[in-house]
């Protein structure tokens, strides 16, 4: 699909990827264990709105970081549960409430403000069970507990999340993590708690450990696989001769006479100045290496070895390009971090394509 005469860089996502992945994480849940879809983030970096349009009918949740997000699914007409994982400010809670969105509490602060708001949005009670990140300690339960009866709260959900579920070598951390989740349950049954939704697993839990999918798994990066695909073009070559200087700083110089592509990408656009002088890019199937400096807006590629590349060209940043590829993972170890964070620092202002 040609998007060359609107746009300089798009990002082109493949919903039978999405819609496939989703399948497969359907066959590992039995029936009845919800899946909640988790977009925060602007779907990982593939575009918030149009993932969820894509993958509601397919999906029983959508997990969020903020209230901004939820907010916007509901602007644009999604009408599933939306749960908002990350920390929500009380000044929020009415508009929450107002809009069908679930808040993630896990202090007793936001606890106490929600029980003496006038319209309460729905809870999921979120428990630290050893990644000591958000959550409630088994020690605080009384309280909670004191504060749910007198206040009559009804929780919609308790979870926690597994700190190091995609990691083999330590089972032992999972599986205390879930232990202490199932003390937690069992401590707001004894108090006659009942009908909230257990959630525990996201991706990788979901994949190890099906003793703990309970009534809900969070499937995250597991959606995503290889739907995503970044592109380019070429804005302009040029020919410099051996010696030659490239981008700021004078950090590189061309060894031997070489053919140049500026490309119309940089840092802001989420292409990482650490690939500075390392970084790749693929024109017409090949490897082409970047050279000197990331810009803001511009990055530098040697195309001294792609016979006729021309202004125009398309240019692959993440994705497949005829026999190669090149992918978040390979991005990520270039510059030291996951692919996670490759993906979702993707400007959300590049247009997203559905295909």
């Amino acid at each position: 699909m040609n998007f060359k005469n609107t746009l300089r860089t798009w990002i082109e996502v493949d919903k039978k990827a999405i819609l496939h992945n989703i399948g497969e994480f359907r066959k590992i849940i039995k029936p009845g264990v919800n899946l909640m879809a988790v977009i925060k983030s602007n779907a990982y970096g593939h575009g918030l709105v149009d993932f969820a349009k894509t993958t509601e009918n397919k999906v029983d949740w959508f997990g969020v970081d903020s209230i901004t997000e939820g907010l916007k699914l509901r602007q644009k007409g999604l009408k599933k549960p939306i749960l908002v994982l990350g920390y929500t400010l009380p000044s929020h809670l009415e508009e929450a409430a107002k809009s069908d969105i679930s808040l993630t509490v896990s202090t007793l602060e936001l606890l106490q403000k929600i029980a003496s708001a006038k319209t309460r949005p729905k809870i999921h009670l979120k428990i630290d069970t050893g990644m000591h990140r958000q959550g409630f300690f088994l020690e605080d339960f009384p309280k909670i507990i004191k504060l749910i009866k007198k206040f009559n709260l009804v929780p919609e959900g308790l979870y926690t999340h597994l700190g190091a579920a995609k990691d083999r070598l330590y089972p032992s951390v999972s599986l205390r993590q879930i232990e202490i989740f199932k003390k937690s349950d069992e401590l707001f049954k004894k108090a006659g708690l009942k009908n909230y939704l257990r959630h525990v697993c996201a991706s990788a839990g979901t994949l190890l450990y099906p003793e703990a999918h309970f009534d809900m798994v969070r499937i995250g990066i597991g959606l995503y696989g290889s739907a995503l695909t970044w592109k380019s073009l070429i804005g302009e070559i040029k020919n410099v001769p051996a010696g030659s200087f490239v981008g700021y700083d004078l950090t590189e110089k061309t060894l031997k006479p070489s053919r140049l592509a500026v490309i119309p990408i940089g840092y802001w656009h989420g292409f990482d100045r650490g690939l500075s002088s390392m970084g790749e890019v693929l024109v017409k199937g090949k490897r082409c290496k970047i050279i000197g400096r990331v810009s803001m807006d511009m990055i530098i590629a040697d195309v001294s070895g792609i016979k006729n590349a021309k202004p125009g060209n398309e240019v692959v940043i993440i994705g497949k390009s005829g026999k190669e590829s090149i992918n978040a993972e390979d991005v990520a170890q270039k510059i030291g971090t996951i692919n996670y964070e490759v993906i979702t620092r993707i400007n959300p202002l590049i247009k997203r394509i559905y295909i």
